[in-house]
């Protein structure tokens, strides 16, 4: 499956996930501290839905984002 809306042209991108240790100030504690950044990726939240192109119905991969706002026509 392709990852990369046909509509908007998003695709996936590149983030970081943190690793926490020690407790929050708020809740007593002396603090939260960073100790791991593990590279990840945020994917669209894509669906694969029949839409109707200058008459002829075809599959394509739409992000949702795409589909609320009524950028496409379902068949």
């Amino acid at each position: 499956m392709s990852k990369i809306c046909e509509v908007c042209g998003k695709s996936a991108t590149s983030g970081v996930k943190y690793k926490r240790r020690g407790m929050v100030r708020r809740k007593g504690g002396a603090g939260s501290k960073i100790v791991g950044k593990t590279l990840r990726k945020f994917l669209p939240n894509l669906q694969r839905i029949k839409v109707n192109i200058k008459g002829t119905v075809k599959r394509i991969h739409a992000c949702v984002k795409c589909i609320k706002a009524g950028k496409i026509v379902k068949a």
